[in-house]
């Protein structure tokens, strides 16, 4: 059967999720019962459904055309992440594909993780076919976004032949694509088929050659164990063969192979035998890794195992030592939590951990997004512990610390960008470029990644919601230095015990509040953000002595702000180098290092 494998990319909520649930139904593929009136298939994982976001590449497969007949075409579909912290699974993902389709959004444009993804296509040589989507919408200016998809190409330095892109219009919301932009003639996704089928090249590949197959990520299975999936380069692969398996060092072994399964749709389906160009997966290789090869027993040639960017931001986890340790989660001990992080290692390729001092590991990724995912997934799977305020990963070249460098893209109402423009400048911002269209002023920064701790919250308060901001790796440059800590301090608990009213209606005058009356807390734990800098000592567990007498309308007037609630990407926003988050299956906390406000003050002064 004919073969196309094609990678789907596109920026953060620009409807790709639902574009290949529309090519999933369009080709008459069969679903499961779960999925069947469900929207966002291919968003399977939990974290992905809540946030919205595409967080793990994922493969699915569909016949176009008649299966029975010759000129059928079999569709590898490689659902990529659209976010920039997900790199390291775009990178690899993207080694599978011979084509992508790269979806742009009618009203948006290419957009900064656009580029991203779209500068690792080009560097692999794919034929891109572009897709500018949801051209339903009112506002939406199609030719203007093939214009800036054009402009974006030619910057990339992508070659005449690819530059000159095929262009498909579609709203994948109503299930319809075309060649003009024209949602009125429309039918449904068949042109967007024809156009796969047209413009990708089959893969490459012989399928008498010897085998080689590199594998780009890794599962497990309750039966089979340890499962590889990856693109078959050259030659044909059979269930129960016996190959040469090729490690990152290069060491050989010979192995069985227990299964082998194809995709139809978004299921694993077992089969006999795989040739050249088809992705498959396979088991009954115990401690296989991806960017290892599979290769043919008697003539074993190793591919080129698979390089990934350096991750940017790295944060210490330790074992959870607070007053509340070991009453939330279910794994708290060194020993499981270090078993989990290098189980993460075998499938996450841009992560990295190292043992640090007893008890504590330092875990290294792409940005703050890429290991907050991760310790929110710890923490849905009942771990319980802490982490450090993230920090960036410097380097020293020719005797000097360079420090990695993001390029922030913004657009807000023109009445915010002056504070948005003043804020970043004192983050060490420097401004490269500013317009302003229809009342929306686009600006663009190239600023420290340390300079970007903390500010999402900031922006969005400052600009009322109104204001988008994307963020992607730049480079590494000389710390600009001058930093200086926080404005304000935090509100600190001076005693254990349970939020009192009483207590609370005290304090709530001195800052911002996290909790509100009945919550457990320990001495020394943050309750609040500070109106001035400094943190402050405050009793919040205080209640109100009885007593016989009482006066006209007592307590009528009290009110009590609502509580800022702080999730786990706030609680790392906010932390400060004398602070962690703790982090268990029920509850995030934000504390201080020393709990006890004599013991760090004598710290403090060395003694």
């Amino acid at each position: 059967m004919n073969i196309r494998n094609i990678a789907i990319i596109a920026h953060v909520d620009h409807g790709k999720t639902t574009l290949v649930d529309t090519l999933l139904r369009q080709s008459h593929t069969k679903l499961s019962k779960a999925n069947e009136n469900q929207e966002a298939i291919m968003d399977s994982n939990e974290l992905e459904r809540e946030r919205g976001i595409t967080i793990f590449s994922k493969n699915a497969a569909v016949i176009w055309g008649d299966p029975a007949s010759k000129d059928a075409v079999k569709i590898n579909i490689i659902d990529t992440p659209g976010h920039a912290d997900f790199g390291g699974e775009v990178e690899r993902v993207l080694k599978m594909a011979d084509g992508c389709l790269l979806l742009v959004d009618a009203k948006e444009g290419p957009m900064p993780q656009t580029r991203f993804v779209l500068k690792k296509a080009l560097a692999l040589g794919l034929r891109v076919i572009v897709v500018i989507n949801k051209i339903d919408k009112p506002d939406a200016r199609p030719q203007w976004v093939h214009d800036k998809t054009f402009e974006l190409f030619l910057e990339l330095g992508a070659s005449d032949d690819i530059a000159e892109f095929p262009c498909i219009y579609a709203a994948a919301k109503f299930g319809k694509a075309g060649i003009l932009p024209d949602l009125s003639i429309m039918t449904d996704v068949k042109p967007l088929f024809e156009s796969v089928i047209k413009n990708i090249p089959a893969p490459g590949g012989d399928p008498l050659k010897p085998l080689q197959m590199l594998t780009v990520s890794i599962g497990n299975d309750n039966f089979k164990g340890r499962m590889a999936t990856g693109r078959i380069y050259n030659g044909t692969l059979k269930n129960g063969q016996e190959i040469m398996y090729i490690n990152r060092a290069g060491v050989s072994r010979k192995c069985k192979l227990t299964a082998v399964y194809g995709f139809s749709g978004l299921d694993k389906v077992e089969i006999q035998e795989a040739k050249a160009g088809d992705i498959v997966t396979i088991a009954g290789i115990s401690d296989v890794n991806i960017g290892e090869t599979v290769a043919d027993l008697s003539n074993p040639v190793a591919l080129p195992t698979i390089t990934i960017e350096e991750p940017t931001v790295k944060m210490t986890f330790i074992v959870n030592d607070s007053p509340f340790a070991g009453q939330e989660g279910v794994y708290s001990t060194s020993r499981q939590i270090r078993e989990r992080l290098m189980k993460e290692l075998e499938t996450d390729v841009a992560l990295r951990v190292v043992d640090g001092e007893e008890n504590n590991w330092i875990v290294s990724g792409r940005g703050e997004l890429h290991l907050a995912i991760l310790i929110e997934r710890m923490r849905r799977e009942g771990f319980e512990f802490q982490v450090s305020q993230p920090q960036v990963i410097e380097k020293e070249e020719n005797g000097k610390k360079l420090t990695p460098f993001e390029q922030v893209f913004i657009e807000v109402p023109e009445n915010f960008s002056g504070v948005v423009i003043q804020k970043l400048g004192t983050r060490r911002g420097i401004l490269q470029n500013m317009y302003v269209e229809n009342g929306i002023t686009f600006l663009e920064f190239l600023i420290p990644s340390r300079g970007l701790f903390g500010y999402r919250s900031e922006f969005l308060t400052d600009t009322k919601g109104l204001g988008l901001i994307n963020a992607i790796f730049y480079g590494y440059d000389q710390d600009p230095g001058g930093w200086h800590e926080r404005d304000q301090g935090s509100l600190v608990a001076h005693e254990t015990g349970e939020t009192r009213l009483y207590g609370l209606l005290n304090v709530q005058d001195r800052g911002v509040m996290f909790f509100g009356p009945g919550a457990k807390v320990y001495e020394g734990q943050v309750v609040g953000q500070s109106s001035r800098p400094g943190d402050l000592r405050v009793n919040i567990c205080k209640e109100k002595q009885l007593s016989n007498m009482r006066s006209k309308g007592d307590g009528s007037a009290e009110h009590f702000n609502a509580p800022k609630i702080m999730d786990l990407e706030d609680a790392l926003e906010y932390i400060g180098p004398d602070e962690l988050v703790e982090v268990t299956p029920k509850n995030i906390r934000i504390r201080k290092i020393i709990l006890n406000e004599n013991a760090a003050k004598r710290q403090s002064k060395g003694m």
